[in-house]
């Protein structure tokens, strides 16, 4: 049986050193299967609660923080540009989204498989594994890689 489908695996990326090498290891694996890559990347500050900080550089410029969808979107731009190096179709979702687990939930619904990271930028570096990688476990509805980082 033949098929014209493309494998598509979900990769939940914020930018975090788990996230990056779960994004290698299925860039990887995309490009053996010859599969298509999206890459979930959620922000959740609600608008009001971000203000810019405004810093002075040593050099006397005035320098403003981007907003949490900016860095999210050049988290995600650079993460794209890598998997276009290495020859893997790739496409991204930033989404607005106060849990990142339903939005890479969401995402998973077609993908026949997800790969993320052990853990993100969560508050409790001790645990092995974080809330959002918990959650994509528990739900998801096809197979989840967990990428751990490697031992040191």
């Amino acid at each position: 049986m033949t098929t014209t489908a493309s494998f598509l695996i979900v990769v939940g990326f914020d930018g975090s050193e788990p996230s990056r090498e779960a994004l290698a290891w299925a860039i990887d694996e995309g490009s053996q299967r010859r599969g298509k890559l999206l890459l979930i990347t959620a922000w959740n500050k609600p608008a009001l609660a971000w203000y810019p900080a405004v810093l002075e550089t040593a050099a006397g410029e005035i320098a403003a923080e981007d907003s949490p969808e900016k860095a999210a979107e050049t988290l995600q731009a650079e993460a794209l540009k890598k998997a276009a190096d290495k020859g893997v179709d790739a496409t991204g979702q930033v989404v607005h989204n106060n849990s990142p687990s339903s939005a890479i939930l969401d995402a998973a619904r077609n993908a026949d498989l997800v790969v993320v990271g052990s853990r993100g930028h969560g508050g409790f570096p001790g645990l092995h594994l974080g809330s959002v990688t918990t959650q994509v476990i528990d739900h998801a509805p096809c197979p989840v890689l967990v990428v751990r980082p490697k031992a040191t």
